[in-house]
């Protein structure tokens, strides 16, 4: 085929292209950098003035690292011997797409594009970068890809996943788990916006998916961060709802682990890694949205326990949990983050007829159109009480700051859900693409139907290399912030315009409410928005760049 490049020579000119943007994004940085910055330290109020170039950045930068990872995929798959023409594919399309979009503007979003004229600086690519551009990406080489991606039916992956056998092992395992018991339900329950069965997180429980990382000192499994990721993104390629479930307890085992007492830790831990406890986060408030630091809630000591006033918004799972992990303000003379603290809030499970039974709580539902299986809550604190021995770590004022240290892990996690949303909606369109015929053919076989399945392989092989990344570092004790927040706002892009596509190839049987890529785009458009809207992401990552 004229448009695959040779595989030496693919590895090659991908290898070869690194560096060029590596220094073009450092030239990208050092640019801002001295654009924003008074008296020798970067202003606050410059960059947020110059925030769209800061994101420009951000952007520019998760690029770059996405074209380090896709390439240090191939290499890992090619000393695997396991490094086929559908991986040869994907990483010339990966990379011949995302060099031109360097070139010629990433898309922030539908209405803003990022170039590097924004930033102040301008690239004239190598010849190996200028090959890739002509011929990394065209129309042959995504018909290609997409005939293979027809042979390879059945398969969770589109391309040899990188993964050790452990790993590989127990993507299978929540492959078939998926595949069995979540795909068939899911968009029943989506449709009748009901809560995903007890049944089901009882297995789940059985399954480990609670306490895959909870240390087995703590009565969890142990694993790695990039277990969480695999099992993850495989229950989210069944149902995003299922696939968020351990996102509670990660979240909860997360704020016990780096900001618990020994005590709590002992108390805690093994029953939220066993399922029998489980928990939610209440963070967010009606007023306060992104800006944590300025939540109104107020905890107000009595004898030895807490009373808590005040109201919180989007509280996933309220009704059926044990216990939330609830922020709220012990020092009433601050007005930013240093006055809150953490609670490890005990609550009565409710049912549908009394869904908040304990005294001094209320609550209601907040329908939504999407992510539907553990529904949202309002809920309303008056008189609520909390035992002092539930104070996080045992000292006020240190709220903010432990939840700053489960960002990494629920950000990696997300990331992971996107992915996993993407697979699914890649996996139904191709579907719906070979079984759907038009003016005598399948719909994939026409180059805007094939080529729009093929991209999706390519960008969602992109963020979960980038999503396995973060979890590595997560995994070898490295700070790992910008990575996850890299990872979740390439894959939060990638799943949304993987099941926007996907429902345009449904054409108008996409918009009707019994095809399950109508619930797949409702489910994606909120990957944006919580655990860091994109807009907060980038701005978290363009600070550390600057530093």
């Amino acid at each position: 085929m004229t448009d695959t490049i040779l595989l030496a020579d693919l590895l090659a000119l991908t290898e070869a292209t690194l560096p060029e943007i590596a220094q073009l994004t450092a030239d990208a940085t050092a640019a801002l950098k001295t654009k924003v910055s008074r008296g020798g330290k970067v202003s606050n109020a410059a960059l947020e003035e110059d925030q769209f170039t800061a994101h420009a950045l951000a952007w520019l930068a998760t690029y770059n690292q996405s074209l380090i990872q896709l390439r240090g995929w191939a290499g890992r798959v090619a000393e695997a011997g396991a490094f086929g023409q559908m991986e040869s594919l994907i990483l010339q399309i990966g990379f011949g797409e995302y060099l031109n979009q360097i070139a010629g503007g990433i898309p922030m979003s539908q209405i803003e594009v990022a170039r590097l004229s924004d930033l102040g600086v301008c690239w004239t690519p190598s010849e190996a970068a200028r090959k890739l551009m002509a011929r990394g990406n065209t129309d042959a080489a995504r018909m290609a890809l997409v005939a293979l991606m027809q042979d390879n039916q059945g398969r969770a992956l589109f391309g040899a996943s990188g993964l050790d056998d452990e790993l590989e092992m127990i993507r299978d395992q929540f492959h078939r788990y998926a595949e069995e018991r979540v795909i068939p339900n899911a968009h029943d329950w989506h449709l009748k916006d009901e809560l995903i069965p007890m049944e089901i997180i009882e297995e789940l429980a059985e399954l480990g998916v609670f306490g895959l990382t909870i240390p087995e000192e703590y009565g969890g499994l142990g694993l790695s961060k990039a277990s969480m990721v695999v099992v993850t993104e495989e229950l989210s390629r069944g149902y995003i709802g299922v696939g968020s479930l351990g996102t509670r307890s990660e979240i909860a085992a997360e704020l016990i682990l780096c900001g618990g007492t020994e005590e709590q830790k002992q108390k805690w831990l093994p029953g939220l890694a066993s399922g029998e406890i489980l928990s939610t986060a209440v963070f967010t408030e009606p007023n306060t949205g992104s800006d944590l630091g300025s939540l109104r809630t107020r905890a107000v000591k009595d004898g030895d326990d807490w009373v808590i006033t005040g109201n919180k918004t989007w509280i996933t799972h309220a009704q059926r949990t044990h216990v939330m992990t609830l922020l709220a303000r012990t020092e009433p003379d601050t007005t930013d983050w240093r006055g809150l603290s953490m609670f490890l809030a005990e609550k009565t499970p409710g049912t549908d007829e009394n869904p908040f039974p304990t005294p001094g709580m209320t609550g209601g539902e907040i329908e939504v159109l999407g992510y539907r299986g553990m529904k949202e809550y309002e809920l309303g604190f008056d008189g609520f009480r909390v035992k002092g021995e539930n104070l996080l770590g045992g000292e006020t004022g240190r709220g903010f700051k432990q939840l700053m240290e489960t960002f990494e892990s629920a950000r990696i996690q997300t990331a992971a859900r996107a992915v996993g949303v993407a697979q699914a909606a890649c996996e139904i369109g191709m579907r719906y693409a070979i079984d759907r015929k038009q003016f005598g053919k399948s719909l994939i076989e026409f180059p805007r139907v094939g080529g729009k399945l093929a991209m999706m392989a390519v960008e969602i092989m992109i963020a979960r290399q980038l999503t396995y990344f973060s979890a590595w570092e997560k995994d070898h004790g490295h700070r790992c912030d910008v990575e996850a927040g890299m990872a979740k706002l390439l894959g939060a892009r990638v799943a949304w315009a993987a099941a926007d596509n996907a429902l345009q190839i449904h054409g108008g049987n996409g918009f009707a409410l019994e095809y399950a890529i109508s619930r797949i785009l409702c489910d994606a458009r909120i990957l944006n928005i919580f655990e860091g809207a994109a807009e907060i992401q980038a701005q978290v990552i363009a600070r550390r760049l600057l530093g």
